[in-house]
């Protein structure tokens, strides 16, 4: 090989390099699911593609699944239940958002399942957090396996400047590859 191809070669190999970290740090990023909190939903182990860039240029949507910096130096993946301006609760396994009842065809499979009722515990956001509405630049997040998650009810609202991004693609275990809502 020569001096020409060499250089050439290390110059490919740089680009590539600085690619990498172009897509890893500030457009997508691959997350591990640990626990049993997002179950049925998402299994403990799944592996999943972040999209970091989406709210960059838009905010969190209702029922979004993201990814979040929690207090606890940990990153927590949690479905986005209530938006800035939101007054919400939970009464009879019924979540009310602005006194509407609101349908979480999510939960259904789980709420069939469940070894106990409700699943979802009655609560009022006043309850949770000093506020009886979410505040701008916050949302309220909860994990689809309502009696085995730790979220917004345990560890408060989730700054805006928190979020990671967005996540709705599993890669792994391949045979389970798939677009989640």
């Amino acid at each position: 090989m020569t001096k020409v191809e060499s250089w050439e070669w290390i110059k490919a190999v740089a680009v590539a390099l600085l690619l990498a970290i172009i897509i890893r740090y500030f457009l997508f990023a691959p997350i591990i699911v640990d626990g049993q909190s997002m179950m049925p939903t998402l299994e403990h182990n799944d592996r999943m593609i972040v999209n970091k860039i989406g709210y960059t240029i838009g905010e969190p949507d209702r029922f979004d699944i993201i990814v979040f910096h929690a207090p606890q130096n940990k990153d927590y993946i949690k479905r986005v239940i209530g938006l800035p301006g939101d007054t919400l609760y939970y009464e009879n396994d019924i979540l009310y958002i602005n006194g509407e009842p609101v349908e979480e065809p999510y939960l259904d499979e789980y709420k069939e399942n469940a070894s106990r009722l409700p699943y979802t515990a009655d609560f009022h956001l006043e309850d949770t957090i000093p506020y009886n509405e979410i505040p701008e630049g916050h949302v309220f997040v909860l994990g689809d396996n309502r009696q085995h998650s730790k979220d917004s009810r345990h560890i408060g609202l989730i700054p805006y400047e928190e979020v990671v991004g967005k996540a709705n693609f599993v890669f792994w275990p391949f045979s389970e590859l798939r677009i989640v809502n």
